[in-house]
């Protein structure tokens, strides 16, 4: 396997050749915007013990700081409503999904970067966070974005059981593996980026081949995960990437529409995924896996934010919010609650609540049998 974090046989025109479009393209909690899950339904953290996240900038909470590469975020006005202001690493002004679910679990109230130098033992026992901004299922897609891929993830995580049995012993490994709560959120880049402006995937896959290129890895992904012991795994689709404020200004046209072409590979995508953790939670003895809706209730929210408490949907509170990622928000809109979008790529902190709080709802009754 490569070295982690080094991808330096990439030219630099190369990987600015990709980066240019994915950077084109990339509180107050009113009581509509609340989670939803019960309170005499909440898990206590004796039954979740942790929770192990991998993915991408949807869930990252800051492993691309100790990254080289550009695709980092540790810098205001990110994490402008994060305890005070605090820029992590965090795409989004807030919380993220991950923190979310260690919250709403009673965790505790934040998931860590594992590439943190500061975890202690109680991080580590708690739960981590492998995920990485800017990666996705295809393995090209980490590459040319020099930021952890997939497999990489796996390699950190084998390290990670390794430190906690050493610290805590085998059996607090073995009670984190089968009892810990996995989650996976990953694939957009994949659709925006690696396939829609990238020529070695465009011309040499039609959209049913690379959906099986990505379907290929996140099933051989999900199965590395299940030999090295994992049982409880959530796996979210590919949200409406066609909706993102970034794609309606550079797809959709003079009224900004969404991008129907993008929608269509995210769904196609989404419904072989589907169909794969169904069949791998039924033929895995023991496994509880499930495909946990990143795309149609995102769309609600877009397409009906007054619904769930919002304003503004077509375009991001940072910059003017049609097109600005990362570096390039250099300012905010005054009041980011009205807001479904952070900037022109990523949810807002009250957008990633509801959409936390649906996947609760729905699924961890099954992830707890």
């Amino acid at each position: 396997m490569k070295p982690l974090f080094h991808h330096k046989s990439l030219s630099s025109l190369l990987l600015l050749t990709f980066l240019l479009p994915l950077h084109l393209q990339c509180n107050d909690n009113s009581a509509s915007n609340q989670l939803s899950f019960p309170l005499e339904k909440r898990v206590k953290a004796g039954i979740v013990p942790a929770v192990i996240v991998f993915g991408d900038s949807i869930v990252d909470t800051g492993n691309n700081n100790y990254l080289e590469t550009i695709f980092k975020v540790n810098y205001p006005p990110y994490g402008k409503d994060f305890f005070g202001g605090q820029p992590t690493g965090r795409f989004s002004n807030g919380k993220v999904p991950s923190d979310f679910i260690v919250e709403e679990l009673g965790i505790k109230e934040v998931l860590r970067p594992y590439l943190d130098p500061s975890l202690g033992i109680e991080d580590l026992l708690t739960g981590v966070n492998f995920a990485s901004g800017g990666g996705g299922y295809d393995p090209l897609t980490s590459e040319l974005a020099s930021v952890i891929s997939l497999e990489e993830q796996i390699e950190l995580f084998k390290e990670y059981i390794e430190k906690v049995k050493s610290m805590a012993g085998e059996e607090a490994a073995n009670t984190i593996l089968s009892k810990g709560l996995f989650i996976v959120a990953t694939g957009s880049n994949d659709v925006t980026n690696t396939y829609f402006n990238n020529p070695l995937r465009k011309y040499h896959f039609d959209f049913d081949s690379y959906t099986s290129l990505m379907l290929r890895s996140a099933s051989s992904f999900l199965q590395d995960l299940y030999n090295l012991g994992a049982r409880r795994i959530g796996v979210f689709g590919v949200p409406p990437i066609g909706c993102l404020p970034s794609q309606r200004t550079l797809k959709g046209g003079t009224l900004r529409a969404c991008a129907g072409n993008y929608n269509e590979l995210a769904e196609l995508f989404n419904t072989k995924l589907s169909m794969e953790i169904n069949s791998l939670s039924h033929n895995l003895p023991f496994a509880r896996m499930v495909y946990i809706d990143g795309y149609y209730l995102p769309l609600d929210i877009i397409q009906n934010p007054a619904k769930y408490g919002f304003d503004v949907s077509n375009i991001g509170c940072c910059g003017t919010g049609t097109i600005e990622v990362a570096f390039l928000c250099k300012y905010t809109c005054t009041n980011v609650s009205e807001y479904v979008f952070w900037d022109s790529f990523h949810f807002t902190e009250n957008a990633y609540r509801i959409i936390v709080g649906d996947f609760l709802n729905k699924h961890m009754n099954y992830l707890l049998k």
